[in-house]
């Protein structure tokens, strides 16, 4: 592995942790933000590696190969817990609930000496997905945890989560990778060249996502209907709207994606409309995008941003999805 423990970017935080690693100089708790798709979970567990792997190349770089380095990467280490959302299947799912029984079950488990490691190891994703009962019981455990102990915690932004928490976590906040060093990865893994660029500008400097994008073609099919689909409601009826809305809000979580693309859009409609020099994210929609900005001024278009924006944050309040889907729908402009 490498002294960047095989990460694309955020080598400023590799280097911290990295040192924290070597040093034995390791906080109880720490807290990876930025958008999905940026390296914060793949983060985490370089760390869990620096921490327990047997045979270590330099002080604080895992080896990458030893038993614990593997069953830490596949997530499958018996002094590590992985805790998120779950489906009424108990299956991960992105967009649903972390429960309290759930943060339970793994303060039972840290109480416990590690197995195999030198740590025990607890990795929250998406921890902003908690309720309230499981965010208390975390700060809990927070306060309560043993020195063999390490949490992880995922999320978009620490303002998601209890102040109470951010404040007992060592805070990493990571940012978007350049897109040039998104499109020369993907270039490295094969991709051919204009559809490389093509990704890594949709990706917005993400590399998880440019890579899932790239391998899964109906990421960017389902990316291409959703952008299709709001060409089409811009000037479409009120009747055509709520029909829309009725099925959008059937889907929970397909609700969150199509928000979650739009938003990308719109962002470049508005820094189109500001004349920002910054590059586009959706550039094979440079013409539509380049219309809209020529039809709108920029407090519209911060405006349709800001609605996107809330209406994101009132799912995860549990906002009635059908009416949040009406009123987003029924405020779009109409060039």
């Amino acid at each position: 592995m490498t002294d960047n423990w095989n990460m694309l970017g955020h080598e400023w935080a590799v280097d911290l942790l990295r040192q924290h690693a070597a040093h034995g100089d390791v906080r109880h708790a720490y807290l990876f933000c930025g958008p999905p798709g940026l390296g914060r979970r793949t983060l985490a567990l370089r760390l869990a590696q620096a921490l327990n792997c047997t045979q270590p190349i330099a002080a604080g770089i895992p080896c990458g190969h030893c038993r614990d380095c593997k069953q830490i990467e596949a997530m499958r280490h018996p002094d590590l817990n992985v805790i998120q959302a779950l489906d009424d299947d108990k299956k991960p799912k992105e967009g649903g609930t972390l429960k309290v029984d759930q943060v339970r079950e793994v303060q039972r488990s840290l109480s416990l000496k590690p197995y195999q490691a030198k740590y025990r190891v607890a990795l929250f994703l998406r921890f902003q997905e908690a309720n309230e009962s499981a965010a208390n019981a975390l700060l809990k455990t927070l306060e309560e945890a043993p020195a063999h102990a390490i949490l992880l915690l995922t999320a978009d932004t620490p303002e998601q989560l209890l102040p109470t928490i951010v404040s007992r976590c060592e805070i990493f906040r990571l940012r978007a990778l350049p897109i040039s060093a998104v499109e020369s990865n993907l270039l490295e893994r094969g991709v051919e060249e204009e559809r490389a660029r093509l990704l890594a500008h949709i990706s917005g400097g993400r590399p998880g996502y440019a890579r899932q994008l790239a391998e899964e073609s109906s990421v960017l099919d389902q990316r291409e209907e959703r952008l299709n689909d709001l060409q089409t409601l811009l000037p479409a009826s009120r009747v055509e709207k709520f029909s829309y809305a009725e099925k959008l809000a059937k889907d929970k979580d397909g609700m969150r994606q199509t928000i979650l693309i739009w938003l990308s859009y719109w962002r470049d409609v508005m820094l189109r409309v500001a004349q920002a020099e910054t590059p586009l994210i959706n550039i094979d929609r440079n013409m539509e995008i380049e219309f809209l900005a020529g039809r709108l001024n920029l407090s519209r278009a911060r405006r349709v941003v800001g609605d996107l924006e809330s209406a994101l944050e009132k799912m995860d309040r549990n906002v009635n999805s059908r009416l949040l889907a009406e009123v987003l729908l029924l405020n779009l402009p109409r060039p």
